[in-house]
């Protein structure tokens, strides 16, 4: 009733793994996923900077890029300063805040203290900022 396969599958690795296609660990996989939501998080606090200034966005611009650069295993990343959207500060709190979440959840499966202990940080700090406001609108 069905034809034995008389070929080998294209789509399997019984060769084992192909040198020449670079493979990356799940660690190394975690660490460019934390980054890569860290550096998004670090360009919103920069654009939130540009709006309000504020002793405590500067800080965690300063350890969010050191963060960024201790992941990515290089210099901190490039920024640029007075980069301004037409976004109100209600918007990016928000987006900062759901960003932070992400590298939370990248940082605790990673078992990273340091990026963790931040990113929580800056949930809070941005759901705080978010609190006055989202009374005010109701």
């Amino acid at each position: 009733m069905y034809e034995p396969i008389r070929a080998k599958s294209v789509h399997s690795t019984v060769d084992g793994p192909n040198p020449d296609f670079p493979h990356r660990s799940r660690e190394e996989e975690l660490d460019i996923q934390l980054a890569g939501h860290l550096a998004a998080l670090l360009a919103v606090t920069d654009e939130l900077r540009a709006t309000q200034a504020s002793a405590d966005l500067d800080a965690a611009a300063e350890r969010l890029a050191e963060q960024v650069g201790r992941l990515r295993g290089g210099p901190a990343p490039a920024r640029v300063s007075g980069a301004r959207r037409e976004r109100s500060a209600t918007d990016l709190h928000r987006r900062a805040h759901a960003l932070a979440g992400r590298a939370l959840v990248v940082a605790a499966s990673r078992a990273d203290t340091a990026a963790a202990i931040l990113a929580a940080e800056r949930m809070d700090a941005h759901a705080a900022a978010l609190e006055p406001r989202e009374l005010a609108s109701r």
